[in-house]
């Protein structure tokens, strides 16, 4: 069998095909600059425009687009699509709606492309019909060739300004009425050239000023305005002297200077071609007759008297002055301020409101004033707003003899005025049609009132547009469904209703059986045409028949009405009391009649109980057919409540409802309040929180500062704190810290949540209670005494001004020496005394002070003096040479005694210099030092000091060594070598020193498995070795002249590669020669023992 939905899915396909090919044929139009961005609404005729031409007598004001436009259009774009989605799902067929209005547009007269588009369009069943006005004349399509219609766009080929220039409006009309768009207009944008004819020139005296006049080409819309000096690119500054004025285009400069003599060019730009084009140039220069005078200031450029401007656009005010010395302008604003978000441009010549407002409107004043004098100009800012809708017409329908009342209001500055179209014509007042102040009444609507209307409102700069269709019905009543089936509740009252569908309204009866049902004081017939029966009973039951009837004709439906006994519900228990954590059921059952289904449905607090969001808590059972359990698991505090048990069949709804409540630790208390503070204790008040059904046993006072771990717990007084209590006293708290406060209550629960932090107190001052610790000292330098200590936090400090006292004296004497330190982070105090020896045992103390008065003394501890710096100079320092690197120094350590050094410090330089080269220090006490790094044959001054934390002691004389000459530079040549069996034989030629080299004593041989660092090392005195050559891997051979000044350069590396496994046979033998080239030369290879040069590696 085919499935029914394949078909439509076809067709569905098909028609996004179709659109899709609609969308992405290729169609070549020139580009348009909109005005406005192009967003797709029912109702584009609501956005506000700019007024467009150009006005030179006005205050410069760009078309910058109001914020607020996009906000009012989306929702006029909200309301119709919701309107167009009524229409259609109401009936098939339904009149014209805008999807897509004209923008106003600049076309390019100098692009390539010769067509304009003006875009129209509308949906409507059936489908409209498009036709364009263009300066309230029809556009004729089918007699002038260049205007062609595709899908309601009205393309023009070949524009020109002359024959197109003008506002146009697009007509859309179906079957059941015409609406007309907003206008757009439609201008040109161009730039003439200016006359090439030459410019006379100006002269004029230093010190005075001038206006050299730009005198535009034709142009359309704006341009820009700048000048040129001498020569391209060189532009003129504008400053407090010059400035270009973008209303004009002239160039103003308030007093000449010898500086300005030259050529002046006026460079203008459209603003939207971005084509540029220059004037004839202006010469400027000097006359000869003196210079000018002063003068005061003559203001040349300025705003018009009255400025309209649109609300949201930026607004640019100009005022500029000549004079001698150079005016200086100044603005304000005549009873108010300039606004706070406007600027002052081109040294203040410019007064620019960005985003202007209605309550930015006002007279604004300009003053230019020099040491001459001074003049003002004043004009008025007049801000306006475009039409926006506040409410809209939508579509109605009516019955014939119905009344009609439609009201459209709109905002705007000037308050805008209103007008009626009906399909496209205006509509004028009549008998049966009021029109006041946007409101629409037309009396006893009749068939021919039907159609499409608009509500236009509009002030002097803009017009907006609200469609709705107006549709008369006439029709014979028609039930559905038909017939009805009604169960009622025995003993309540039952309604049965009677709502046919009728135009004009009809006149309803009821009957039962074949008698006309009477009005009594049980079964009453309502102002809706419904029939009401009170307190039903089993007589009731039957059929009822309602009959309507208008003058199309007559329908009757039948109501089947059957009467059952009444649900009862029973929702036990009724009120319980849980603890937080534990489980509860609620058990819900009703007695109904057995031909009934019951629904049931479970509610908290009045809302019906999402069981999936809830967490697990709730689990819904039905143990019986009428009967249905709800488990409340782990109860929380927030389930407390009332829970409702919904019960409902087609006859009747009933409701019962249990309590539940939660016993569970307290709630926070309320704010907390510091009602006293001293230097240790806070008094604190709260207002208790909610018990939440046990009683609050008792709170527990808490407290952080800057020097605690989080919240701590307080000792209070009383102590403890009952549940009845709503104030206590913090106790033992420290002086001068910040505290914030919490209360937290416990009940037979447990304990809740905190309140809210009370507000950030500081404890008063005190004097200090807490003594410095771990008082100690010594080192320091001769004749100092070092104490030092822990400082005390500020935790302790108790108040301002805290500092330490330091207390000493030398051991068997009586008065204490006491010294302030001012200073609360300093840790250590150093006393100096000539008279007494090194190493004297002093009693010391150290006590702490405040604002507030002196504190305790930490306990008295045995301090001894400095014993200084080393004073003995090491004995017997030996210098002896190594190598030609290196120069081994041993030294005895000076006699025992005070100033005993930690270490040594070596230091040496080449007896050619005058300035020590280098030192190092040993790591302890060490009496031997190696100096590295030394220059080859050189004389070397050592000397060796001891050291400590003090200071140094005095050095040693100077001990001399030399060191050995530099080993040979020449590695060991001509290696040959023997392979017999697992030894190789190693011959090479004698290395010769030169005379600043070392001599030779011997050579070193050294054997590596290759990727080990292990060596094997063979020494020997002459020009061979033996080696012995393990089995397996890659080996390693080098050679190292050996001589008093360390070992030479090394010789080339043999590497000898063996198979593992594999032994060479006795008797074997071949012999290798390494050329100075680093080739190798065998006189036998055997294969179980290659030999690889060392240029292969």
């Amino acid at each position: 069998m085919r499935s029914p939905w394949k078909p439509l899915l076809l067709l569905s396909v098909i028609s996004g095909l179709s659109d899709f090919a609609a969308a992405v044929m290729p169609v070549s139009y020139a580009a348009v600059l909109r005005m406005k961005p192009d967003v797709s609404s029912s109702l584009l005729s609501s956005w506000p425009r700019p007024p467009h031409g150009h006005d030179h007598g006005r205050g410069l004001v760009t078309p910058d687009l109001p914020a607020s436009f996009s906000n009012h259009h989306l929702s006029t774009l909200s309301l119709l699509s919701s309107q167009e989605e009524y229409r259609s799902q109401e009936r098939g067929e339904f009149g014209p709606v805008f999807v897509q209005e004209p923008h106003d547009a600049i076309f390019a007269l100098d692009s390539e492309e010769k067509k304009v588009m003006m875009s129209c369009e509308a949906r409507g069943n059936p489908v409209p019909v498009y036709s364009w006005f263009i300066n309230g004349t029809v556009v004729d399509v089918e007699a002038d060739y260049r205007y062609s219609l595709i899908d309601g766009n009205l393309i023009i080929t070949n524009a020109s300004e002359t024959a197109d220039y003008g506002r146009y409006q697009c007509k859309v009309e179906n079957s059941y009425g015409t609406i007309l768009s907003r206008d757009a207009l439609l201008q040109f944008a161009y730039l003439g050239a200016f006359s090439w004819r030459t410019r006379g020139g100006v002269s004029v005296r230093e010190g005075q000023g001038v206006v050299l006049m730009c005198t535009p080409p034709p142009h359309s819309p704006e341009i820009m305005y700048s000048w040129v000096f001498n020569e391209f690119p060189s532009f003129v500054a504008e400053d407090s002297r010059r400035f270009i004025s973008q209303v004009t285009g002239n160039l103003y400069v308030s007093k000449v200077q010898p500086s300005d003599v030259g050529s002046y060019i006026c460079l203008v730009k459209n603003t939207v071609t971005n084509a540029r084009v220059l004037s004839p140039p202006t010469p400027l220069s000097l006359r000869t007759d003196g210079l000018m005078g002063e003068y005061e200031p003559k203001i040349e450029v300025h705003f018009p008297p009255s400025v309209p401007a649109a609300r949201g656009v930026t607004v640019r005010l100009e005022c500029f002055a000549l004079g001698n010395p150079v005016p200086t302008i100044t603005w304000r604003k005549m009873n108010g301020n300039i606004p706070k978000k406007a600027r002052l441009r081109k040294s203040q010549a410019v007064l620019e409101i960005p985003n202007v407002q209605l309550e930015d409107s006002g007279t604004y004043e300009c003053k230019a004033e020099n040491p001459r004098g001074g003049t003002a100009f004043k004009g008025h800012l007049q801000v306006y707003t475009f039409p926006q809708w506040i409410s809209m017409i939508n579509d109605s329908q009516l019955d014939s003899g119905d009344q009609l009342q439609w009201e459209c209001k709109a905002t705007g500055r000037p308050r805008p005025t209103y007008r009626w179209l009906r399909n496209g014509e205006a509509l004028t007042p009549q008998s049966r049609v009021e029109m006041v102040n946007g409101e629409l009444i037309i009396h006893k609507v009749q068939q021919t009132d039907s159609g499409m209307y608009q509500c236009v409102a509009e002030n002097k700069y803009g017009a907006i547009y609200s469609s709705a269709e107006l549709s008369i019905l006439a029709s014979a009543p028609v039930f559905s469904p038909n017939p009805v089936r009604l169960i009622a509740t025995l003993g309540k009252d039952v309604v049965l209703e009677c709502k046919p569908r009728a135009s004009p309204k009809p006149r309803v009866t009821w009957k039962r059986g074949d008698r006309r049902i009477q009005p009594s004081r049980r079964i009453m017939l309502l102002r809706n045409n419904a029939l009401r029966i009170i307190n039903s009973s089993r007589s009731d039951e039957g059929n009822y028949v309602c009959r309507a009837e208008n003058r199309f004709g007559s329908a009757e439906m039948t109501a089947m009405l059957w009467v059952k006994e009444a649900m009862r519900v029973d929702l036990s228990p009724s009120r319980v009391e849980v603890t937080v954590g534990e489980s509860v059921v609620l058990s819900c059952r009703v007695s109904h009649d057995p031909s009934l289904d019951v629904a049931f449905q479970w509610l908290l607090n009045q809302q019906p109980l999402n069981f999936q969001q809830e967490g697990g808590h709730f689990e819904y059972t039905q143990t019986q057919a009428s009967t249905v359990d709800l488990m409340i698991r782990t109860i929380l505090l927030k389930h407390a409540g009332k829970y409702g048990c919904r019960v409902q069949t087609s006859a009747d709804t009933v409701f019962a409802e249990a309590e539940v409540l939660v016993r569970g630790p307290p709630g926070p208390p309320g704010v907390v309040i510091v009602e006293e503070i001293t230097d240790t204790t806070a008094t604190l008040s709260w207002s208790g929180g909610v018990d939440n059904h046990s009683p609050i046993s008792s709170y527990n006072l808490q407290a952080r500062s800057p020097f605690s771990l989080g919240w701590q717990t307080l000792r209070t007084d009383p102590d403890p704190v009952t549940g009845d209590m709503e104030s206590a006293m913090a106790v033992e708290l420290n002086p001068w810290v910040d505290y914030e406060f919490r209360v937290v209550a416990s009940n037979a629960i447990g304990t809740g949540d905190p309140s809210a932090p009370s507000r950030g107190v500081r404890t008063k001052e005190a004097v200090p209670s807490v003594a410095p610790a771990n008082v100690s000292g010594g080192n320091g330098r001769r004749h100092e005494l070092v104490i030092s200590w822990e400082p005390v936090s500020e935790e302790f400090q108790n108040g301002d001004g805290f500092g330490y006292i330091v207390a000493f004296r030398a051991n068997g004497t009586r008065g204490w020496k006491e010294k302030m330190v001012t200073s609360a982070d300093s840790t250590t105090y150093k006393y100096r005394d000539e008279t007494f020896p090194p190493l004297t045992p002093f009693e010391v103390k150290v006590g702490v002070y405040n604002n507030k008065g002196d504190g305790p003394f930490s306990g008295v501890v045995t301090v001894y003096s400095a014993e200084g710096e080393p004073r003995e100079v090491p004995s017997e320092v030996k210098a002896s040479s190594i190598s030609s690197s290196e120069i081994k120094v041993t030294w005895r350590p000076p006699n025992p005694g005070p100033g005993r050094p930690m270490g040594y410090e070596v230091t040496y330089w080449k007896d050619s210099e005058q300035e020590e080269s280098g030192k190092k220090r040993t790591a302890g006490n060490e009496t031997s030092m190696v100096l590295t790094g030394l220059e080859g044959n050189r004389v070397y001054l050592i000397t060796v000091r001891g050291f400590n934390s003090i200071g140094q002691g005095p050095a040693s004389t100077a001990s001399t060594a030399r060191t050995r000459k530099d080993p040979p530079v020449q590695p060991p040549d001509n290696l040959v070598w023997i392979q017999e069996g697992t030894n190789i034989s190693l011959n090479w030629d004698p290395v010769k020193s030169k005379d600043n080299e070392s001599d030779v004593i011997g050579y070193k041989v050294l054997l590596s498995q290759e990727g080990r660092v292990h060596h094997q090392v063979v020494r020997t005195i002459t020009t061979s070795a033996v080696l012995s050559l393990p089995e397996g891997g890659t080996y390693v051979i080098e050679v190292r002249a050996v001589s008093e000044g360390g070992e030479g350069a090394a010789s080339s590396q043999v590497r000898v590669l063996t198979s593992s496994g594999v032994r060479v046979k006795s008797g074997q033998c071949s012999v290798h020669s390494l050329l100075p080239w680093g080739l190798t030369w065998t006189t036998a290879l055997l294969l179980s023992v290659p030999l690889v040069p060392s240029a292969s590696w």
